[in-house]
Parts: structure tokens; C-alpha cells; sequence
């Protein structure tokens, strides 16, 4: 008995040190082991002996010495240390599952390892003994401690392998959207910056034009002004018309009581009736009414005689070559752009509308809406001459080829001509409906041609004071009108933002331009003709081949409006007055645009001088600036 009580023991310190547990560290590692977890049998089967009748031989206790070189007690503490560090590490740096795994025992330990190595008889000769030990008490069930099980580890680390796996399967899904995101706020942020581009660019348009639309206001302020002052003089003209109309109800009255008298028989007085000589009547007083008519009936009397006597003009058949043709050497002179303000003449109460130089002399004339035209000397400014006879605002003027009349266009629907030596008129002409916007002279002085806001524009023949020919054609207000220099060709830029050519002879349109998105405020001639220049109410200005009716370029000046073109004698420098007060000059040959500032308000009118060295402008302010 007391032999077989000492083998077990010794087996299983064999077992052990087979094992690497060492007697000093087994507690140590059965610790360990714990706390990673084991499995407990809670069931045993002692099978029977074994089929074959093979006989074990019992060890003896004296065959399991420690060998030589493994005594060293240093080696073994250092050898358990190190474990314990890496129990620590393990702890601080491993996180396991929080699933709780037991720890397998050992004799589970090698019942599982002789069952996966296939010992079979190896097993049962173990499973036979031992267990035969435990039933003897020689040794316990727990007393052997705990084995670490490798794969239970390795299933522990498979586990979070996946679970990591899956976590970074959601980490690059949450990056990926998150990255979508990105781009999707990206372009949502291009998208409002555009947008709010655009939405600055749309406030500056519309700081310009409610700039543009003051200007435009403060230039009706003296038109309002006129338009106060002719109702006033059309107030003081009723009132004088309702007393002459009750003093001649007052007499019609006075003679009915006469004549019903006379009928009646009643005894009176009667005043003595007797033939005046003509003498006689003429130095008698007469009232403003009898005067009035007396006028009229005279004037009705001499147009009368006049026009039997007169016949009409003959449009000319030969022209003459046009002396402007001259100028296409370019040798003559380089073209100006450097003017600089050089004086201001204060001639008008309310904005100049024209401004004309004369074709000989060094004179100009400005035509304003305070309704007067002056003669005006150069180059100190002084007034030669004051014309005065129109009822509204002035338009425009044009000078007679030899320069001894003029013409003028005026609101109250009327043109009229004008003796430049005795600054009286002598013609005018009836016959538009509403305000007359433009004027201009045949190359052969016999006929004056018009344009208005009634849509037409008509010739005037100023031999028989009559009315030679109504072109039709425009939809809108015919806001200019030139000859063709040396034609029979006329000229006119319409509201309706188109062009056209006429035939003054016959009075039909020969041919229309398009191409103005705006209406068209005037239109003119080069010197030689073979080019035209407009301008619309958007600052845009076209330039257009007379000869093949084609446009050639179009400069955009804009937004404010073009209300005059002009070119030099030259015809190699085009001049426009803008709303805005800058005078644009443009080379023709280079293309380049140069800017005169000077003028405080809205420019109305721009002309050169003949020889090109001064430069004349008209302001809304009534005032004229000389540039040289």
C-alpha cells in the first residue's frame, strides 16, 4: 500500500516538470492559468482493463532526478519574473473578450492531447492508473493544477480578429461616406460662392443704374421747369382770352338791345351810321381780337400771293463731287486725343441741346431748351447774336451750306429758318404732329429735312414753303436725320433701333439697318461718306460700311445712354457724349478708346472743330466746355 501511494506522487512531478512547471513557480503559473480560464471534468468513466493483457511496469521514484546545469535557483527566479512581466504586460496591453473562460485541468490536458495524437492504449493504460489513484486517495482531482489550452486562446484571439475586422469594415463604410459628404458640402460651397458672385455683380448692375436713373431724374427737373413757366403764360393767355371773349359778349349784348329797340318803335337817339374811308379805320382803335385777325388775314393774304408766285424746288441731278473726299490722304494730320479742358461758357439757363460750329467762320451756335439760340464768337465765348422765336425747347440746328441761314427744330412741333444777319426769321414750317427732334440742310440749300416723335419725317421745299414729300416706314420716334453728303440720300436713326436710307426724290426707304438692341439717339455721316456712326440709348455705338451696308464693330461705352456722335474733319476720330458726362473718343485705325472727364452732369452734345484742334461739348447745366 504504502508503495503504491508514492508513485502517483512522483508522477506527477514528472508530469509537471515534463510540463515546464517547476516546483518553485507552480503556484506562480497555476495563478496564471486561472485567471485565463480552464475546463473542469465533472464526470469520470474509469473504463476497464485493457484487452490486451499487457503488463505496466510501476517507475521508481529514482529515475526522475533533476539532471546537472538545471540547479541554478537564479536561472529560476529570473525565468519566473520574466513570466509575471509578461502576465503584466499581457494584462495592460491585451484586451480579451469579456466572456469568462475556465481554465482546463491537467489531467484533461492529456486526456485530449493522447486522444487528438491517436495514443489510444498510451490512454488507457494513464486513464487505468490514475484514476485508480483518485479511488485510493493517494492524490485529489484539483491537486494538479490548471493548463493554459493554446487553441482556446487562439479561438479568443480569432474572435477579436473578426470583430476588429468588422470594425474597420464600418470605420472605411463611415469614411467613405464621410468623404462623400465632403464633396457633396465642396460643391455646395462652389455653388453659393458662384451664386453669391453673381448676386454681387447684380447689386453693382443695380447701384449703376439707379445712379443712371438719378442722373436721368435731375435732367427732367429744367424740363419740369419749362412745362411750369408755359402753364403759367398759358394761364395768363386764358385770362386775357376770357376778357376780350366778355367784352365781346357785352357789345353782341349791347347791339341785340339796340335792334330790339328799333323794332319796338321806341323813340331814340339813334348814333349816326356813316362810311368810314379805309383811311380812317386804320386810325381807329380796334381791340386785341380785331387785331389778331387783321394780322392773320394779312399773312394768310401775302403767303397766298407767294406761293402762286413761287414754284417748286428741283432736286439736283448732277451733284458735285464731294470735297471731303480729299481728306482719305493720311498724310494730312495725325489724329488728337490729348484735349484737356480749356474754358466753360455759361450761355443757357437749362441743358444745351445742339452745338454746331459754321462752315467758314470761327463761330458756333448752341441751340437750348430754355427755347433761344445764340451766335457765339471764338474763342472768348462772347454772344454776337440771340435768336428767339420758338415756343418750347430747342432740338437741334443746322447751318445753310454758305452759311448765311439757319435752321432750327423745336418742340412745338415746328421748324423754322433764320436770317444770321438779322437774326429774324424768315420761313417756318407746320406740319408735325409732335416735337421735332431733328434737322438738316441740302448740300444745295433748297430743301430742309425733318424728323419727329410723330414716327415720321418729312422734306420742305424752302422755295414754295411747302411741304415736298412725308416718309413713312418707322414704328417709333425719328430721333435723327442727315443728308448724305453731296445726295439726294437721306439718313435716319429711329426709336425702333433701326436705320434707313431714303431716297429724297421719291420718298421711299432704300434700304434698313438692324443690329441696335436699344433705340437709336443718332446717327451720322463720316466726312466722306462711306461710313456711318450710331449710338443707342445703352452706350452701345456701331459703325457700318455705307457702301456695302454692313456693320463693321460695335463698342459698348455702356450703360449709359449715347446721346451724340460726331466725327472729326479727318473722319479718323469719333466723338460721343455720353449720359454719364465722359466725351468717349475712338480711333478708328488702332481701336483704342481715350476718355475726356470734365463735365459734372449728363453730356448732350459733342462736335469738333474744323481744323480738329478744339473740341466743343454741351452740358445738361446749360453750359459749354472747350477742350483743346
Amino acid at each position: 500500500m504504502a508503495t503504491q501511494q508514492g508513485i502517483p506522487s512522483s508522477a506527477l512531478r514528472a508530469l509537471e516538470e515534463a510540463l515546464g512547471m517547476g516546483s518553485t513557480a507552480a503556484g506562480d503559473t497555476a495563478e496564471a492559468v486561472a485567471a485565463e480560464g480552464a475546463y473542469y471534468l465533472e464526470q469520470v468513466t474509469v473504463t476497464e482493463a485493457s484487452e490486451d493483457d499487457y503488463e505496466y511496469e510501476e517507475i521508481p521514484d529514482d529515475n526522475y532526478s533533476i539532471p546537472e546545469g538545471e540547479e541554478d535557483l537564479a536561472k529560476a527566479v529570473q525565468m519566473v519574473q520574466e513570466q509575471a512581466t509578461d502576465i503584466q504586460i499581457l494584462e495592460q496591453k491585451t484586451v480579451l473578450s469579456s466572456k469568462h473562460a475556465v481554465p482546463e485541468a491537467i489531467e484533461d490536458f492529456l486526456c485530449n492531447f493522447l486522444i487528438k495524437m491517436g495514443m489510444t492504449r498510451t490512454l488507457d493504460c494513464f486513464q487505468s492508473e490514475w484514476y485508480e489513484l483518485i479511488q485510493n486517495g493517494v492524490t485529489e482531482l484539483r491537486g494538479g493544477g490548471h493548463v493554459p489550452d493554446v487553441y482556446t486562446q487562439n479561438m479568443l484571439l480569432e474572435n477579436e480578429n473578426k470583430i476588429l475586422k468588422k470594425d474597420l469594415k464600418h470605420y472605411k463604410q463611415a469614411a467613405d461616406k464621410a468623404r462623400a459628404d465632403l464633396l457633396k458640402t465642396q460643391k455646395e460651397r462652389d455653388f453659393h460662392r458662384m451664386h453669391h458672385k453673381r448676386t454681387v455683380q447684380e447689386k453693382d448692375k443695380l447701384i449703376n443704374d439707379l445712379k443712371g436713373l438719378k442722373l436721368h431724374y435731375a435732367s427732367y427737373e429744367p424740363t419740369l421747369r419749362v412745362l411750369y413757366e408755359k402753364h403759367h403764360a398759358l394761364l395768363k393767355q386764358k385770362m386775357l382770352t376770357s376778357l376780350e371773349r366778355d367784352r365781346a359778349v357785352e357789345q353782341i349784348s349791347g347791339l341785340q338791345e339796340t335792334l330790339k329797340h328799333m323794332e319796338i318803335g321806341h323813340s331814340f337817339h339813334a348814333p349816326e351810321i356813316r362810311v368810314v374811308p379805309n383811311c380812317e379805320k386804320e386810325n381807329a382803335p380796334e381791340g386785341p381780337t380785331q387785331k389778331g385777325l387783321r394780322e392773320a388775314r394779312e399773312q394768310s393774304k401775302c403767303k397766298t400771293k407767294i406761293k402762286v408766285n413761287r414754284k417748286d424746288s428741283e432736286f439736283p441731278t448732277d451733284m458735285q463731287p464731294n470735297p471731303n473726299l480729299c481728306l482719305c490722304k493720311e498724310n494730312i494730320c495725325p489724329a488728337k486725343f490729348d484735349y484737356k479742358l480749356n474754358n466753360i461758357f455759361r450761355l443757357h439757363e437749362l441743358p444745351v441741346s445742339c452745338i454746331i460750329t459754321h462752315p467758314r467762320k470761327d463761330i458756333l451756335i448752341s441751340c437750348g431748351e430754355d427755347r433761344v439760340w445764340k451766335v457765339v464768337g471764338l474763342p472768348k465765348g462772347n454772344v454776337l447774336l440771340t435768336g428767339l422765336g420758338h415756343t418750347d425747347w430747342l432740338s437741334d440746328c443746322c447751318f445753310h451750306p454758305s452759311g448765311s441761314k439757319l435752321a432750327t427744330s423745336s418742340g412745338d412741333t415746328t421748324v423754322k429758318l433764320w436770317d444770321l444777319s438779322k437774326g429774324n426769321c424768315i420761313l417756318t414750317f407746320e406740319g408735325h404732329t409732335h416735337a421735332v427732334w431733328s434737322c438738316t440742310w441740302h448740300s444745295c440749300g433748297d430743301f430742309v429735312a425733318s424728323s419727329s416723335l410723330d414716327t415720321t419725317s418729312k422734306i420742305w421745299d424752302v422755295n414754295s414753303e411747302r411741304c415736298r414729300c412725308t416718309l413713312y416706314g418707322h414704328t417709333d420716334s425719328v430721333n435723327s436725320i442727315e443728308f448724305f453728303p453731296c445726295s439726294n440720300i437721306l439718313l435716319t436713326g429711329s426709336a425702333d433701333k433701326s436705320l434707313s436710307a431714303w431716297d429724297a426724290r421719291t420718298g421711299k426707304c432704300e434700304q434698313s439697318l438692324y443690329g441696335h438692341m436699344h433705340s437709336i439717339n443718332d446717327a451720322t455721316f463720316t466726312p466722306r461718306g462711306h461710313m456711318i456712326a450710331s449710338c443707342d440709348a445703352c452706350g452701345v455705338t456701331k459703325l457700318w460700311d455705307f457702301r456695302k451696308l454692313l456693320p463693321i464693330v460695335s463698342i459698348d461705352v455702356g450703360p449709359s445712354p449715347g446721346n451724340e456722335v460726331n466725327f472729326d474733319s479727318s473722319g479718323q476720330v469719333l466723338a460721343q457724349a455720353s449720359g454719364n458726362g465722359v466725351i468717349h473718343l475712338l480711333d478708328l485705325k488702332s481701336g483704342q478708346i481715350h476718355k475726356l472727364m470734365g463735365h459734372e452732369s449728363e453730356a448732350h452734345t459733342v462736335v469738333f472743330s474744323h481744323d480738329g484742334e478744339t473740341l466743343f461739348s454741351g452740358d445738361s447745366d446749360g453750359t459749354i466746355r472747350t477742350w483743346s
